[in-house]
């Protein structure tokens, strides 16, 4: 004979059972995960450093804006995940999900955020050029076209760990920086390109750094660039140093953080001797300035 009140408690146990794991997934398997960045409020151009925390993950990978985000363990805490990223200088303004995959256990949990994305306050400066730096001749467009060729190899041939660790160091000593990144140019009344990197004062001869360690992929003379070196740091992230003078490196080497790298000038389209930086991530300009205010963590990577 069936006990109709202990069917009755079984019954509400089973309904608590499944509403539990209908609202909580795997909860016994998985801890609450957090997901976070900084910086926290971020701008068209802005560099971003994604952290996770998710113990026992064996793999984390991420989808923002387009691009794979690749996570990597920090060296102090076993249990924090870190992709460095970014929003191009061009990107509009708006709201942008950002799509994190955590493996452990044998089991994929995704989460998503929603990331607000403000305009950056960048100026708009008019120039007055002669008209064949507006429209290059014939003979000049073939050399651009020969060089971003060139480029477009170097960029693509990027290593697929971060060559990079810690904090990123300005290129140079005392300089202070001049044409602020962003700036909107105006050649002759129309909108001819945006500044997508820093100018830094230095007269010929100045000695430039590495801003981090990485793989040098390009030291040779280019048209609009004048004689530049590229350095990979991983994962599509590289940084550009235009209108040097003399290089201190050669294609293939690697470098470390602060090394010598080469010495400025002002080759290239310049009006003066000056250094130009650029940052790079998966083909999105970041502000190198503010890439210089994140606190990145040392990251474990292979020697």
């Amino acid at each position: 004979m069936h006990d109709p009140f202990r069917m009755k408690i079984c019954l509400q146990t089973l309904r608590l059972f499944l509403l539990f794991t209908a609202l909580f997934p795997c909860a016994l398997a998985q801890q609450i995960i957090s997901v976070s960045w900084i910086p926290k409020d971020l701008a068209s151009g802005s560099p971003s450093l994604f952290h996770v925390e998710a113990s026992k993950a064996t793999s984390i990978t991420g989808k923002w804006q387009g691009h794979t985000l690749n996570f990597f363990k920090s060296s102090s805490n076993p249990d924090a995940w870190y992709s460095l990223a970014g929003i191009d200088v061009a990107a509009k303004p708006g709201s942008y999900e950002l799509i994190v995959e955590i493996i452990r256990d044998g089991a994929t949990q995704t989460l998503r955020r929603a990331i607000d994305v403000a305009p950056a306050p960048y100026k708009e400066i008019p120039l007055t050029v002669p008209e064949k730096f507006v429209q290059p001749d014939p003979e000049a467009q073939k050399i651009i076209a020969a060089d971003q060729i060139i480029k477009n190899k170097v960029f693509a041939d990027t290593a697929s760990t971060p060559l990079w660790t810690g904090r990123f160091s300005p290129p140079l000593r005392s300089a202070p920086r001049t044409d602020s990144f962003g700036t909107r140019r105006v050649f002759n009344g129309s909108l001819a390109s945006i500044h997508r990197g820093l100018d830094y004062r230095a007269k010929s001869g100045t000695p430039v750094m590495a801003i981090n360690a990485g793989r040098v992929v390009l030291a040779r003379p280019l048209y609009f660039e004048g004689n530049c070196v590229i350095i990979d740091h991983g994962l599509g992230l590289t940084t550009l140093y235009m209108h040097l003078s003399k290089f201190n490196v050669k294609e293939g080497e690697q470098i470390k953080r602060g090394q010598l790298i080469a010495l400025s000038g002002g080759t290239g389209r310049v009006t003066g001797p000056h250094l130009h930086l650029s940052v790079r991530w998966q083909g999105d300009y970041l502000d190198p300035a503010k890439l210089f205010l994140i606190n990145l963590p040392t990251l474990n990577r292979p020697e």
